[in-house]
């Protein structure tokens, strides 16, 4: 009997540990076989997790690191005046610092004003459900204690607390959901070149962004290889976090393009092997990723050819990381437009904020996102738990959002009429959500009846409803000049049928 028992005991240890196993008996005979999942087997045991995704919509990103000290200025330049992005958590790469100068930015890295807490309720009260925070960002250097590197937030500077436990336990605290990105291809400080070498000896076909060496670092390397570095470095990161900030959401990988199928397979199985629930995202490389990312301040303009779940990341301003001189903030009916847009075409959107040097998030972020978070609480309705609809936006704007410098470069004025409406459904109901009032009546030109049968209308945050009658060009609803939040509204249109 105590064989048996601990026979049992050490099987279900193993299956356990490993997850990735099968019994299988033959001949009446016990035989355990080891049966290593697929990627496509991996992913695929995610439903729930990708549901609970879809449903969110809406979540908050933080740049955050010894880049935030700079603020964008380095020795008097400015981004614009430097090599690269201009976006300011790349101020290393244009401004080429040595690594050991850029060491030293951590001796000044004291956040006194950082305060987990109150980040984790304006995430709330803006209407977020899930923050992703950056662990380690491009230059190498760990927002947590990290057994793995020295150069982390504990031992080389004098704050010495975990940022990432601070906010992890906030999180848990308030029910907001957690993830972490994780430069794992780009560490200007460890990783060498960055791959960019080992990877032209594959003789895999590069990208765009890697044929131009997009985030190498080719002014002052370090000395160990890149396949060092991921062996002693950003694999052990990976796993020493997952172990250490147990279930998580999402893990944010980012810059895949020097890794090689095999290293991309490596770092989403690490993962799953220690949160087999965990979301990943599609920049871990070579096609891999439970979600896809249309790009940086990207909304796709072809949405049906995303095949998987997909992300929009977007900014405050024009840039990730802290950057003093960026007051061009994007509006209150601004970013509604792009958690409108994002979520009419199937999306989720995940809005970033760059906390200053001190710790403090800029002020007028602050106020935006609380005014977003009062639209959600009348109109949330119409956002989260919601699908597409067949059609996402009708009216007479179109704006093109391509790009984190493509807004400012054109300088684009956002301006919307009282006859753009977004849709999206949920059961029987259809959402009509609008950023602009009329003066009395509206017409919905794609609820017209051969689509759908209407059977009541009313206006969300208002329990009166409203008067309409549908014709051969639409919904013909009028308002009766309810304004319930400035900024817009969103109609629900309960159908005879199910969309």
């Amino acid at each position: 009997m105590k064989k048996i028992i601990y026979k049992t005991v050490i099987s279900s240890l193993v299956l356990g540990v490993l997850g990735c196993s099968q019994i299988i008996k033959k001949e009446n005979k016990e035989e355990t076989k080891f049966h290593e999942l697929s990627y496509e087997e991996m992913t695929a045991s995610k439903s729930k997790a990708i549901e609970d995704f879809n449903d969110a919509k809406y979540g908050m990103f933080i740049h955050w690191g010894l880049y935030s000290i700079p603020a964008g200025i380095w020795k008097g330049k400015k981004m614009e005046e430097l090599t690269g992005p201009r976006v300011a958590e790349w101020i290393q790469y244009g401004a080429r610092i040595p690594r050991a100068e850029y060491a030293k930015l951590a001796d000044q890295f004291n956040p006194v004003d950082f305060d987990a807490e109150a980040i984790v309720k304006l995430a709330k009260q803006a209407g977020m459900k899930y923050i992703v925070l950056g662990a380690k960002h491009h230059d190498g250097f760990a927002m947590y204690d990290s057994k793995v590197s020295k150069f982390d937030v504990i031992d080389a500077t004098p704050y010495s607390k975990d940022i990432i436990q601070q906010l992890y336990d906030a999180c848990q605290k308030h029910d907001i959901g957690f993830g972490l990105y994780y430069s794992h291809n780009i560490d200007w400080m460890d990783g060498n070149d960055c791959g960019y070498a080992e990877y032209k000896t594959t003789g895999l076909e590069m990208n765009k962004k890697a044929q131009r060496k997009m985030g190498v670092n080719s002014w002052d390397p370090s000395p160990n290889t890149f396949s060092e570095y991921l062996d002693n470095k950003a694999y052990p990161q990976v796993k020493e976090l997952l172990t250490k900030f147990p279930n998580m959401k999402m893990l944010w990988y980012d810059m895949g393009h020097y890794v090689t199928p095999e290293q991309s397979h490596k770092f989403y199985k690490i993962a799953y092997d220690l949160q087999p629930n965990l979301l990943i995202n599609s920049r871990v490389g070579n096609g891999l990723g439970d979600f896809d990312i249309p790009g940086d301040n990207k909304i796709p303009k072809v949405h049906l050819a995303i095949t998987k779940p997909w992300q929009t990341v977007g900014t405050t301003n024009n840039s990730w990381g802290y950057k003093s001189y960026d007051n061009d903030w994007k509006s209150v009916k601004e970013l509604l437009f792009w958690v409108t847009e994002i979520v009419s075409k199937g999306g989720n959107y995940m809005l970033n904020i760059g906390p200053k040097a001190s710790g403090e998030v800029p002020q007028q972020s602050v106020e935006n996102l609380l005014a977003v978070g009062e639209w959600l609480k009348v109109n949330g309705e119409a956002i989260y738990d919601t699908d597409k609809w067949t059609v996402t936006h009708e009216g007479p704007t179109n704006l093109e959002m391509n790009g984190t410098v493509a807004r400012a470069k054109k300088e684009m004025k956002i301006e919307f009429t009282s006859e753009d409406f977004w849709y999206t459904k949920k059961g029987n109901s259809l959402y009509a959500i609008a950023l602009e009032y009329p003066k009395e009546k509206i017409l919905l030109k794609s609820v017209v009846g051969e689509v759908a049968t209407v059977e009541s209308v009313t206006m969300l945050g208002h329990d009166k409803p409203l008067t309409w009658r549908q014709t051969k060009e639409g919904l013909v609803v009028n308002l009766d000049n309810t304004v319930i939040n400035s900024n817009g509204y969103a109609l629900k249109i309960n159908l005879s049928n199910s969309l």
